[in-house]
């Protein structure tokens, strides 16, 4: 949806001031008394930053800005930054649900309206992105209309201000009676998940929207598969730029408690650090072993995956690809991201851990659900080297 085109302010945080303890010390010896009173100030608890500015913003992880972004409504609203995510603690008022919603409380990795996340390499070229790997985890309530939207940004220049051309919606889940902008053009599977696939204008930028058949909590994925739509239906191309990603909540009525609990984003090159695409399986590997351990529970388990590096060269940039057994999916990955979500998958490192050395390794881990009996994949490659399984 269209934001507004003003200039983004600094948030407005309220600290915690630090309290004062008091500690009395007693001692007594033969028949003399004595007191003495220490006063000393207590280290402050690390403080969230409350944000009610309309376009406020803070950043957390070192990495990642949050915004209020309340672009549709003179009501109050304002979120919560934690050092993981946000929570939406207050969203007054509504708007017609035929219509725009009434903000973007939301996190992003990027620039938007000129504010750019700390070290961000965005904005950057498509055909020069290998990979996106991101992941989010949602909170939901109820009583409130709202969708929890996936935002990525494109245009066919590397701005930093303004409306850019494409905007990639993915919806986690839907809410009340709204839909996306434009209409139904038929379904998708995209990163291993089904979608009803949307395309419209919204009289500033193209906008595609993707919208899960049922609510997401949880999921890590790889942006470059939205992407890599947008190009195949001519929203965009390999020319252009991706300038931010982003991820959080447009409310039409309410929405207070709703919350976005983590979230990760690294976009890298396609050489140098990191796999490429999937004909770019990046340095190959002299030789590997994995370590698959598993703690599993009835229909669900997760595991930790270990990759050594046991040949002489260094691999830089990986892709562990492995077969999940029938009735095997994953809904949640860390330390890497994980596509499809079923059958055969890739697990691609991290722009943070990209790199193994030689006798040195990378883990990785992921949560799943099972049908069935569970077992172990059978087999593992590194960049297309097969691997010995310990």
């Amino acid at each position: 949806m269209p934001r507004m085109n003003s200039l983004r302010r600094r948030a407005r945080s309220l600290g915690t001031a630090a309290t004062a303890a008091f500690v009395t010390l007693v001692t007594l010896a033969s028949l003399v008394s004595l007191t003495a009173v220490v006063t000393a100030a207590a280290t402050p608890a690390q403080a969230d930053t409350l944000i009610c500015e309309q376009f406020g913003s803070t950043v957390i992880q070192g990495r990642y800005v949050v915004q209020n972004n309340r672009w549709g409504t003179s009501e109050a609203q304002c979120v919560n930054a934690t050092t993981t995510g946000f929570e939406l603690t207050r969203a007054d008022g509504s708007v017609p649900t035929n219509g725009a919603p009434k903000s973007y409380p939301s996190v992003f990795n990027g620039c938007h309206y000129t504010n750019c996340s700390p070290g961000t390499n965005l904005p950057m070229q498509v055909s020069a992105i290998g990979s996106a790997p991101t992941s989010i985890s949602y909170g939901y309530v109820s009583g409130a209309v709202y969708n929890a939207s996936y935002d990525i940004w494109l245009d066919p220049t590397p701005r930093t201000d303004g409306v850019n051309r494409t905007e990639i919606m993915i919806w986690f889940n839907r809410v009340g009676p709204i839909n996306p902008v434009g209409s139904r053009v038929g379904t998708a599977t995209v990163a291993g998940r089904g979608w009803e696939v949307w395309t419209g204008n919204n009289g500033a930028n193209d906008v595609i929207s993707f919208v899960a058949p049922s609510a997401i909590g949880s999921w890590g994925f790889d942006v470059m598969d939205f992407v890599d739509q947008a190009v195949a239906r001519g929203l965009a191309q390999p020319s252009w730029y991706v300038t931010s990603v982003q991820a959080g909540f447009e409310p039409w009525q309410n929405g207070a408690g709703l919350r976005v609990n983590s979230f990760s984003s690294s976009v890298n090159a396609g050489s140098g650090g990191d796999p490429g695409g999937p004909g770019d399986p990046g340095t190959p590997a002299g030789a590997c072993r994995v370590t698959y351990t598993p703690n599993v529970w009835p229909g669900g388990f997760t595991t930790n995956v270990t990759v050594a590096n046991t040949g002489s060269a260094p691999v830089s940039g990986w892709k562990v690809a492995f077969t999940l057994p029938s009735g095997q999916r994953v809904t949640n990955a860390w330390n890497a991201a994980i596509s499809p979500s079923s059958g055969a998958v890739t697990a691609t490192n991290l722009s943070s851990n990209a790199q193994i050395p030689p006798s040195g390794s990378q883990s990785f881990g992921f949560q799943g659900t099972y049908t069935g009996t569970f077992t172990a994949p059978a087999q593992f490659s590194l960049n297309g080297t097969a691997c010995s399984v310990a």
